[in-house]
């Protein structure tokens, strides 16, 4: 069944198969640095450079690998929702379920991680020119991408997907087959806004995230370029755990600008905030990407430019010292920012377009295309402005202790900084609304609302 699923309909699986493809070719290319390393006659110096690439820096890649593959995944799965109620009504156990999901899953994985080896080789080999161009390591070593990158790769992509099916899978078989049909047909989300595994750990999250500032301010307080170290992963941190509380923070969102998009759009407006409102668990999926993309990349380079003006004001001989850390930093947050945003543009692009009977239904009952159209913009205004609001205060909570740890000031005047914040939220925002919209426009032109609805 599980390979007469994946053949009868692809579609529904593509989102899930990005995310663990994109995910497993960044992990691969980072750990093709440790093959680097193990070949016989490098130095220690770039044994050491390489190594730390590998693990600490592709460590912050990991995380954000494995958040944003379990929750596709999940979302993946929970959109054929009707299919599993009907499996349950004409007699399949749940073991037969679980058994189902978990073997597309492998099967979805699989495939991924396989496509992913020859795509995570020019990557890995631009990581390691971009050392050797700055002179992080030998010259005469030569890039190997071997068995520890694929085995970091196939390992990271099975184990996340697998994660997410089973998660999903739990949750699938416990409800009962009228509550899966009501679920699937968008009536609203089943069971707590947020679970007990959930809440755990956004609670983890948020004690790294503390413990990273707290050993900012005091422990890495004037120890110069090392700040970073301290700094990096508590931005990391800080995004996961906003991530976490995404379903939480969008619905503190639609209570306080919900009024102001009623006002704004109308009855599309208000349709919009119904739907937030009435489907937060869900549409909340599409918040952690954003609040991922807008953490990391705007915290990130923004403390890169307070290290520059840290560098320059110090002398040109430090700065000249630094050049190749912050040559790194902007490769490795550029993978990583990449990769962000890829998730968020397959998370909206998944979820909208599972929405296609819905669009149906509301033009049976006498909506025109363009107010279905504004409900989808009203909406995605509300998801975008969760996640960035959100995501500027997660990048905030490593930039401030930073700036403080690096410069003696709590907030930087530079103004390039708050700068970097604007253009990273106006991307966002752009983003979650091309993506939204254009989905919803391409699924009302697709079809008539009667064949969506028949079709769906």
């Amino acid at each position: 069944m599980a390979m007469r699923s994946l053949a009868k309909r692809p579609g529904g699986f593509v989102a899930g198969f990005l995310a663990v493809f994109f995910g497993a070719a960044m992990v691969m290319a980072f750990g093709s640095l440790l093959d680097t390393a193990g070949e016989p006659g490098v130095p220690d110096t770039s044994v050491e450079t390489l190594e730390t690439m590998a693990f600490v820096v592709g460590g912050y890649g990991l995380a954000l690998v494995i958040f944003a593959v379990v929750s596709t995944m999940s979302l993946t799965v929970r959109q054929r929702g009707r299919e599993m109620a009907l499996l349950k009504s004409v007699g399949a156990t749940p073991g037969q379920v679980r058994r189902l999901i978990v073997g597309e899953t492998l099967l979805l994985a699989l495939a991924a991680v396989a496509l992913a080896i020859p795509a995570a080789m020019p990557l890995g080999r631009l990581l390691f020119a971009a050392l050797r161009e700055t002179n992080q390591i030998d010259g005469g070593i030569e890039y190997v991408f071997g068995p520890a990158a694929v085995s970091m790769g196939v390992a990271n992509g099975m184990i996340a997907a697998l994660v997410g099916a089973l998660l999903t899978a739990r949750r699938a078989t416990r409800m009962r087959a009228v509550e899966a049909m009501v679920d699937a047909a968008g009536a609203g989300d089943a069971g707590p806004l947020m679970g007990r595994w959930r809440w755990i750990g956004a609670l983890l999250g948020l004690a790294a995230t503390a413990t990273a500032a707290v050993i900012t301010l005091t422990v890495m307080d004037g120890e110069g370029t090392d700040v970073m170290m301290s700094a990096g992963p508590g931005v990391v941190g800080a995004a996961i755990t906003v991530a976490l509380l995404s379903p939480v923070l969008l619905r503190m969102t639609t209570l306080l600008l919900g009024w102001v998009v009623r006002l704004l759009a109308g009855v599309s407006g208000q349709l919009a905030v119904s739907n937030v409102r009435r489907r937060t668990g869900e549409l909340a999926r599409a918040v952690m990407p954003v609040t991922l993309f807008t953490a990391v990349t705007a915290g990130t380079l923004s403390m890169q430019r307070v290290e520059n003006a840290q560098l320059k004001a110090e002398g040109a001989a430090v700065l000249e010292d630094s050049q190749t850390m912050e040559t790194m930093n902007y490769v490795v947050v550029g993978i990583i920012a990449a990769f962000c945003c890829i998730m968020l543009v397959n998370t909206l692009v998944a979820a909208t377009a599972f929405r296609r009977r819905e669009f149906g239904q509301q033009r049976l009952a006498g909506a025109t295309p363009g107010q279905v159209l504004r409900m989808v913009g009203a909406e995605a205004v509300l998801v975008a402005g969760a996640g960035v609001f959100f995501g500027l205060l997660a990048s905030l909570t490593a930039l401030v202790p930073f700036s403080h740890a690096r410069a003696g000031v709590w907030f930087p005047s530079d103004g390039v900084v708050w700068g970097i914040h604007g253009a990273v939220v106006g991307f966002a925002v752009l983003v979650t609304l091309v993506a939204s919209v254009g989905t919803a426009r391409r699924m009302i032109r697709r079809s008539s609302a009667v064949e969506a609805v028949l079709a769906a």
